[in-house]
């Protein structure tokens, strides 16, 4: 089984503004140095980090060396610190590692529990193999791009108050032990400080070297790069003094011209990473765009298809119907019609007054706005063709009763002339 390997580089400092800078340089990065993420994904993964380094201020990002299992070795990052588990009320800190693979964020990470010396896998576990990999839920319904580090952290510290995934074990005491029992057992319990992270150690601090005074002065600088003056037992060359204090002059200025220009470039680095963010969005809503364009296309094909057969059918019925009408001569259009029954025609005549008077109230509202007739004669001119109009209209609801109780009666006798057959 792949596993990390034991020399991860430096860690940047808990300071988010820090954490940032260091994320988009790692990131940036180009050549053999470079990260093995694709560039599409670089920035949700810096979001993903900063995120996580936000709400859980231990697991800090950093780079390191993963060992796949067939031996390839490939630099990459990693969050590494503690989540917190409440267990019978008490607050534990379990360490772990959040292994971010080359296919991340479309895939999820490797997460590894990372127990000290005085810790133990618990055994058997339904979510932490042997060899301290995690299996949980939430890594096997990964879902790119909703799922996220902080969601998966704080999966982990549910799961792990549920079922702990580590034991702390107590180490025998070297002194001689009163009691009588001959085969003491070692005692598993939990202890806040035995679960927390992996233990630091502690350096001895190395007291600064004292130098004498240059006779020039110490300078205006910061003092990151000096070279210390060596101690005389006299006196100092002033050609040596004035050359040292030259170098010390011009590593500064190095030092200062250097942390510009990195700051410069972080920021220039920052507004790209923003500004791949927008072409992002834009890329997304172009999208979109383009593909309710072609559904609008595919649509309208549709639709043209349509008026071209129903354009097809008129034209055969035209040409079929040309030679009749030739044969017919002068054709009344009053006449082209004849309906099928009495009602048919009285409805035919209803509704051609109702149409007719229409027309002409539509004819006196404009000239009554062009001033061609008065109001008073307007007025009483859509008195009278209204309630002529009304009659019309209560006759054709008349008919169209009168026709739907026929069409009943005609299909009722149908009916009943087939069951008597």
């Amino acid at each position: 089984m792949g596993g990390p390997s034991p020399s991860p580089s430096p860690s940047p400092s808990p300071n988010p503004q820090l954490t940032q800078q260091w994320l988009s340089s790692v990131l940036s990065q180009r050549g053999p140095s470079a990260l093995p993420y694709t560039e599409d994904v670089k920035w949700l993964i810096r979001q993903h980090l900063l995120s996580l380094s936000e709400n859980y201020p231990s697991l800090q990002p950093k780079t390191a060396t993963y060992t796949h299992n067939d031996g390839r070795t490939v630099n990459l990052l990693q969050a590494d610190g503690t989540v917190p588990m409440l267990y019978l009320d008490v607050t534990y800190n379990i360490p772990i590692i959040i292994w971010l693979m080359e296919s991340y964020p479309r895939h999820p990470p490797c997460v590894y529990v990372n127990p000290t010396r005085d810790m133990v896998i618990k055994r058997p576990h339904s979510h932490v193999n042997p060899s301290g990999m995690v299996s949980i839920p939430y890594l096997h319904s990964w879902v790119y791009p909703s799922s996220n580090l902080v969601d998966l952290a704080r999966n982990l510290s549910h799961v792990f108050s549920r079922d702990p995934p580590l034991y702390s074990q107590r180490r025998p005491n070297p002194n001689p032990n009163p009691n009588p029992n001959p085969n003491p057992t070692p005692n598993y319990n939990f202890t806040p400080n035995a679960m927390m992270g992996a233990a630091t150690t502690v350096r001895p601090v190395i007291p600064p070297r004292a130098y004498p005074p240059s006779p020039y002065g110490s300078g205006s600088g910061t003092g990151g790069g000096r070279i210390p003056p060596s101690p005389q037992r006299h006196t100092e060359d002033p050609n040596e003094v004035f050359r040292r204090n030259a170098v010390n002059k011009l590593v500064e200025s190095l030092h200062a011209d250097v942390g510009v220009l990195r700051k410069t470039s972080e920021a220039e680095m920052e507004g790209m990473f923003g500004g791949q963010g927008v072409l992002r969005q834009r890329e997304e809503q172009l999208s979109r765009g383009v593909k309710e364009l072609q559904d609008e296309k595919e649509g309208l094909e549709q639709q043209l298809q349509m008026v071209l057969m129903n354009a097809d059918v008129l034209e055969a019925w035209l040409r079929e119907n040309e030679v009749k009408l030739g044969n017919m001569g002068n054709l009344d259009v009053d006449n082209a019609f004849e309906p099928c029954d009495a009602l048919s025609k009285q409805m035919l005549d209803c509704t051609s007054s109702d149409l007719a008077i229409e027309d002409t109230i539509y004819a006196l509202d404009k000239a009554v706005q062009e001033g061609s007739i008065s109001f008073d004669q307007y007025l009483k001119n859509v008195r009278l063709l209204s309630r002529e109009q009304f009659f019309h209209r209560a006759m054709c609801a008349k008919l169209r009763a009168a026709q739907m109780q026929a069409q009943v009666a005609s299909m009722a006798a149908r009916v009943s002339s087939q069951y008597a057959m």
